[in-house]
């Protein structure tokens, strides 16, 4: 039973991923690179429309890691899968893929966003030093809803990270981030 669940989850992963071809960059960005930033930046101007605490956050922020576009989905197991890009002072410093996996009674598809606020020095090296950050694991991590945005700050709250989940769609039930993988990538 355990092998069966182990492949349903690899499978699982690698339909959400689709095939990646691993090459260097290039001296320009990739049509990938550019891509990513502009779904980047338009899911950024979306959160700071619809989350006025998420400005604020952003302003305190040492760096911000954004995924505008995850696809989660499952029949008893399921994965999901994004890609995404970390901004410092406004300019892309890195890119990065989010995944996790799941087992459970779900059955579903649905596509999501989140941004993480990094806000120490300490968070972000974290980040840096890691072959792949689990979250949950390091450094804390706060997920905001729509009620606690609405009364926490940035200086009321004195977390390394703070994340912002925004743009769920589709039907499955259970959002969370705890479990997922976020490691760097070279689209």
């Amino acid at each position: 039973m355990k092998g069966r669940v182990a492949i349903g989850i690899i499978c699982a992963v690698l339909l959400l991923a689709g095939y990646q071809p691993f090459h260097a960059m290039a001296a320009g960005k990739s049509p990938e690179a550019t891509q990513i930033d502009r779904d980047v930046d338009a899911a950024l101007k979306k959160l700071y429309e619809t989350s006025p605490a998420a400005e604020g956050f952003r302003k305190e922020a040492k760096a911000v890691l954004v995924f505008p576009n995850i696809v989660k989905g499952g029949f008893i197991v399921g994965a999901y899968y994004g890609k995404g890009a970390l901004r410092k002072n406004g300019e892309t410093a890195g890119y990065y893929d989010t995944m996790a996996a799941s087992y459970g009674l779900q059955a579903g598809v649905q596509t999501f966003g989140y941004v993480l606020f990094f806000m120490n020095d300490e968070a972000l090296a974290y980040l840096d030093k890691s072959s792949g950050w689990e979250i949950g694991v390091g450094p804390s991590i706060v997920v905001m809803d729509a009620g606690a945005g609405k009364s926490m700050t940035s200086t009321t709250g004195r977390s390394d990270v703070y994340a912002f989940i925004f743009g769920q769609q589709g039907l499955m039930a259970g959002l969370g981030l705890q479990g997922s993988k976020v490691s760097r990538i070279n689209p």
